[in-house]
């Protein structure tokens, strides 16, 4: 939002540069995002006087000047110009001066005659537009020479650029700002003047009907204006709207333009003789017609579209734009003011749907005020009056069948200084509100807020207690030493984790990549799920960027497959990815917010197989101090190779699945080597997390160690033994590691001999050989009677 600063001046007092009224609204809650002087492109150019004028000698539309410039001796300058005399005063750019668009002056010859500088239109000093100036700019007969040419025609004016976020519409406009900058330098504005009156006796209701058939128009408003007088605007006006961005056009539409900028209120006017029907409907639009915009671009329009309508045929897009066939023209005598207030959010959708962003759409979709329909239109028929563009005619037709009134907010002054942490009066307090037009009621400990309808960002108590603090300053509130507590919880708990998390996957090699939650239903046919499953009932966008784009995903694996095809077709030959993410789980009821997931996701393909993948599971388990967990056989996941495959359990409960991804998967996403992927549900790891470390004593007594060789049938995991040696070794196993496999011509077919290594130690005592070998039996006993072991 472009605001000049000599437009602003206009409503509120400011004795302060307009670097400083930045810094001040930026601390009050107006995010400056730039100030721009107008004249900053401007260097060296002053005033200066024609002394004579003399043919070239050697080019017939060349002629030479002798300039005065002040106390210097007179350059001489060589210029095509012909609407100057001799004593005229004129711009001179000297040499090594600039002009806006970063054209450098410097001195030369043309056609063989020196030519110390330059001569300038407006169009060169940027006051008027390119094609628009007709040779040199004449100033009056008593400019003083030498003078500065900013300082002379008044150059250096700033223009301020807000960032507005989309909760204050109110500030999208000159007054909104100087309601703000009223508020922070504790003074007061004015409103412009709003005062016509109808000259023309026509009564606007006698001759043109209006009816809203929809909604999504809250209201429209309407006035008519005749014995209209098309014209260029006054330089005042074409000033203000070029400074704020907007290009003049002729005083009608300049008119519209200046009220949107000025109240924030987008207007529009038709000509009259276009309504052919004396009736306007607001409706939406027929599917699939065709309508040609002020743009002169033919759109194709959709029944969710809101248009006016004149009875007959389309005349504007309502909130975006008008169409070409109601257009004011040169020849218009009467129009139609439309002054109205339209639904944001079909404002918002309508408009992308067509590709049309507007300034008018732009402030529409954030959800105008009502209320300042009428003041805007009482606005423009003020400057019509002013300018003499026309006379207003009688009779005004307003449709607002639910006013919106204004509403208070209770709140208690003491929660307010405890939440801000000050200690404001109640008296303080309300008068930062009574500067923001906050009217407030004292009522012992309460604030009974009064919100106009303009602020419809105020609806809690937190609301009114932000609008205190930035009035009253955030550079007054004291500052406060942090409470800092050492107890790891909620949010921050599982921040930790997770960046335990990455810096593990990390330091294992591993690169992170991050994926789009939101993915086309072809993925389930390529990783094969089946029809039925559970998998495939994704939540659904509703207004989806296209089919890629249109659900949900309940699965990271495609998201993956995705990133290692991309790396793979680029002939990256070795590649390690992870991912943490989110899944969406639907609820099964369409209005309830699906449950959101964090998986951990792993990729690799590469000179790696399925214990590569493996490892780097274990590695983030044992990190986050995750046990009792257990890798079972998978062969049921149609997205994974069935041998290759398996699950991950931590107390009986499913947490992830890791595996070699199923040759016709691989396939689908174009890849022809083998892929491994680990999905690992990331919430029910930081639910069992534990990162809290505790350290104990080394060991003070000695430890026994114990070889097991057994012969086993091949099918067998050694899942299985490992399970067998935790639970039935006692509390004296230490540990155990696995350090053979062996399948061979001294091993029956269809045998294997699995070698492991067994540590026993006590943390109480010196262990005994006695007490070792019925440990190590009961093992031996146990692995014989359930997996058929034989001690080899």
């Amino acid at each position: 939002m472009k605001v000049p600063v000599e437009w602003l001046k206009d409503y509120v007092d400011i004795d302060i540069d307009a670097k400083k009224l930045g810094d001040a609204l930026t601390l009050s809650g107006s995010k400056v995002e730039e100030i721009v002087t107008s004249g900053d492109e401007i260097q060296k150019v002053v005033t200066g006087k024609i002394l004579k004028i003399e043919p070239h000698p050697d080019a017939e539309k060349l002629v030479v000047c002798q300039i005065e410039v002040g106390e210097e001796e007179p350059i001489q300058i060589v210029t095509g110009a012909d609407n100057m005399k001799e004593n005229d005063i004129v711009p001179v750019a000297l040499h090594g001066s600039s002009l806006p668009g970063g054209v450098k002056i410097k001195k030369g010859k043309l056609r063989g005659i020196p030519s110390n500088g330059m001569m300038c239109s407006e169009e060169e000093i940027g006051l008027a537009e390119e094609g628009t100036a007709h040779g040199l700019m004449i100033l009056p007969e008593d400019t003083n020479l030498g003078k500065d040419i900013k300082e002379v025609l008044n150059l250096a004016k700033a223009v301020i650029d807000f960032e507005i976020t989309s909760n204050r519409p109110d500030c999208l406009s000159v007054i909104g700002i100087a309601r703000e900058t009223a508020a922070t330098l504790d003074t007061k504005y004015k409103m412009p003047d709003l005062g016509y009156d109808c000259k023309c006796k026509d009564n606007l209701k006698e001759e043109i009907k209006v009816e809203v058939k929809d909604e999504l128009c809250k209201r429209y408003m309407a006035r008519g204006i005749k014995n209209i007088k098309i014209e260029k605007s006054p330089a005042w006006m074409e000033e203000r709207l070029l400074q704020a961005g907007v290009r003049p056009i002729n005083n009608i539409v300049d008119i519209t333009n200046f009220v949107m900028l000025e109240l924030g209120q987008p207007m529009h006017a038709y000509d009259r003789r276009m309504i052919s029907s004396n009736s306007i409907v607001i409706e939406k639009a027929k599917d699939g017609e065709t309508f040609i915009t002020l743009d002169e671009v033919e759109r194709k329009l959709s029944d969710d579209i809101l248009t006016i309508r004149d009875g007959e045929k389309t005349i504007a897009l309502a909130g975006i734009m008008g169409g070409l066939n109601s257009e004011v023209k040169e020849d218009t005598s009467e129009v139609i003011f439309e002054c109205a207030n339209f639904d944001g959010t079909n404002i918002r959708v309508s408009s992308q749907k067509l590709n049309i962003r507007t300034e008018a759409s732009g402030k529409f979709e954030k959800d105008l005020d009502p209320n300042i329909v009428e003041v805007a239109m009482n606005r423009a028929c003020n400057l019509i009056q002013q300018l003499g563009a026309g006379e207003i005619m009688e009779g005004t037709i307003d449709i607002y069948t639910k006013p919106v009134k204004e509403h208070s907010v209770e709140v208690d002054s003491k929660w307010i200084n405890s939440f801000l942490g000050l200690e404001l009066s109640k008296e303080a307090m309300k008068n930062c509100l009574d500067r923001l037009e906050l009217s407030t009621e004292i009522s012992a400990d309460k604030l009974i807020v009064n919100v106009p309808t303009f602020r419809t960002d105020i609806n809690i108590r937190e609301d009114v207690a932000e609008e205190i603090v930035r009035i009253y300053g955030y550079n007054n509130v004291p500052s406060t030493n942090l409470k800092v507590s050492s107890v790891r919880t909620g949010r921050y708990r599982n921040q930790v984790i997770r960046d335990i998390a990455v810096d593990t996957l990390l330091s294992c090699g591993l690169n992170e990549a991050i994926t789009y939650s939101f993915v086309s239903p072809k993925i389930f046919d390529k990783i094969l799920l089946p029809e039925e499953s559970s998998l495939r009932k994704a939540v659904a966008i509703r207004n989806p960027l296209g089919e890629d784009f249109s659900i949900m995903r309940t699965t990271t694996v495609p998201s993956m497959m995705e990133a290692l095809a991309r790396n793979y077709s680029r002939n990256n030959e070795i590649v390690r990815l992870f991912e943490i993410g989110k899944v969406y789980i639907p609820d099964g009821e369409a209005d309830k917010i699906p449950a959101e997931k964090n998986i951990i996701t792993v990729g690799i393909y590469g000179n790696a197989d399925y214990l590569d993948l493996k490892g780097v599971v274990e590695n983030i388990l044992e990190t986050l101090g995750i046990s009792n967990v257990s890798y079972e056989r998978e062969s049921k996941n149609p997205s994974f190779h069935p041998g290759k495959t398996a699950k991950v359990t931590m107390k009986n409960k499913v947490i992830g699945t890791l595996g070699e991804i199923h040759p016709d998967v691989a396939d689908n996403y174009g890849i022809d080597v083998e892929c491994y992927i680990a999905e690992i549900d990331f919430d029910l790891i930081m639910e069992n997390a534990v990162i809290d470390r505790k350290y104990k004593a080394l060991p003070k007594f000695p430890a026994v160690t114990r070889d097991m060789a057994l012969i086993l049938d091949e099918n067998i995991l050694v899942q299985e033994i490992e399970n067998i040696i935790s639970k039935k070794g006692g509390n004296i196993v230490e540990s155990f590691k696995l350090f053979d496999i062996y399948k061979g011509k001294q091993i029956a077919e269809g045998k294997k001999s699995v070698a492991y290594s067994i540590t026993y130690r006590s943390e109480n005592k010196t262990l005994t050989d006695k007490e070792v070998d019925k440990a190590h039996g009961k093992i031996l006993s146990t692995l014989e009677h359930m997996l058929g072991a034989q001690l080899r």
